[in-house]
């Protein structure tokens, strides 16, 4: 692929915690009576939280960036431009003022019913737990992607509603007890693969697409023996993987039908909270190695001083992108047509006055924005 020229873009993403919960008192788990309205009225109300993650993205100044836990709520994109229109576009602290004059929001599986028993209570189509994707209501911990460069809204394909036993050799739960399936044959033939939504979604830069490949799969946690949550984590990781191979993408099919992956003279970025990492945690740690060891993707592996400082004990602490110590956050660039400049994480020490930003879990995110910035290749 070519280029007119050479363009030096930067690319984040960030995991807000703008959904719903996040204004109540309660934590994922414990009873709560929200409403998809919650994230509409915090945006009317000069809300500081918002206002310190607005900040944050001003200093970073993204050319495009992805949103993970932004509510979908089917109200024709009001609440996202609302959040450009009124914390993005006007300056916070003494910041300059960004806009994004492009943007994708669409559906996600989160608190979308299903009618089922998916998460073992025995109760069918009681949410948050049956719902395609974990959730209050549809749109629950949604996406959105906000960008500087035309967006080809055309060509955007979302796999939504790909079966998760579509997949070839599909890690399923199995019973530790009975060594049988976990799940009921009519539940497992019925489930998704996204917890919210696989994206891929073509940026024109100078008229070429960038194609960006957005997703946040779910918490390998939350479950039992059976590590529902931990495989459906590694399959939605390996989605990925598999689209960007060729060879192994047949198998794939978007929400209008289409089948296959990424044509192979594509350029594109992965990005998302994928909630794993190769060193920590309860992840399948298969998943996000063999997206991180691709051929065709090439890791900057951003890194903070201040992560390290958070945790002095742990060597892998400098590349951590979240308050609790671990790398979930994730900007992989192609090998093809892009080359490595510079990357970061947005984490401030406590000596700095922008530390304020991210001093808790209140003032902005437990995840911090990591960002890429790249330079496409004539």
């Amino acid at each position: 692929m070519t280029y007119v020229h050479a363009t030096t873009l930067k690319i984040a993403t960030f995991n807000v915690s703008m959904e719903a919960l996040n204004y109540s008192e309660h934590k994922r788990g414990e009873p709560a009576h929200v409403s998809n309205k919650t994230l509409a009225d915090a945006l009317a109300s000069d809300h500081q939280q918002i206002k310190n993650i607005a900040e944050i993205i001003q200093r970073v100044n993204p050319d495009i960036i992805l949103l993970n836990e932004f509510d979908y709520l089917n109200d024709n994109n009001q609440a996202l431009k609302s959040f450009i229109n009124n914390y993005l576009n006007k300056s916070q602290h003494g910041q300059k003022a960004i806009d994004f004059p492009y943007f994708y929001q669409g559906p996600v599986n989160t608190g979308v019913n299903s009618g089922l028993d998916i998460d073992g209570d025995g109760k069918k189509g009681k949410l948050p737990g049956d719902g395609y994707g974990y959730g209050h209501f549809p749109g629950h911990f949604g996406m959105a992607l906000l960008s500087k460069y035309p967006i080809d809204l055309d060509n955007i394909r979302s796999f939504q509603h790909f079966k998760w036993h579509d997949m070839p050799n599909a890690l399923m739960p199995i019973d530790a007890e009975t060594n049988t399936p976990w799940y009921s044959q009519s539940t497992w033939q019925a489930l998704r693969l996204s917890s919210k939504s696989h994206w891929d979604v073509p940026v024109l830069v100078n008229g070429k697409a960038i194609h960006v490949l957005a997703s946040h799969p779910t918490p390998p946690v939350f479950d039992g023996p059976e590590d529902r949550n931990g495989k459906r984590n590694h399959d939605e990781i390996r989605f990925w993987h598999d689209y960007i191979s060729p060879g192994l993408a047949d198998y794939i099919y978007d929400d209008n039908g289409e089948k296959g992956g990424l044509k192979t003279d594509q350029t594109f970025v992965i990005l998302g909270d994928f909630n794993a990492t190769t060193v920590e945690g309860n992840a399948i740690k298969a998943g996000i190695s063999s997206l991180l060891n691709h051929a065709k993707i090439q890791d900057a592996m951003p890194y903070s001083q201040a992560g390290q400082l958070h945790k002095p004990d742990n060597q892998n602490a400098k590349y951590h992108t979240s308050n609790w110590g671990m790398r979930v956050d994730y900007v992989l660039a192609s090998v093809l047509g892009l080359t490595l400049k510079d990357s970061g994480i947005f984490w401030p020490l406590k000596s700095e006055e922008s530390y304020r930003l991210i001093k808790d879990r209140r003032a902005s995110s437990d995840h911090r924005l990591v960002w890429v910035e790249l330079t496409t290749k004539n």
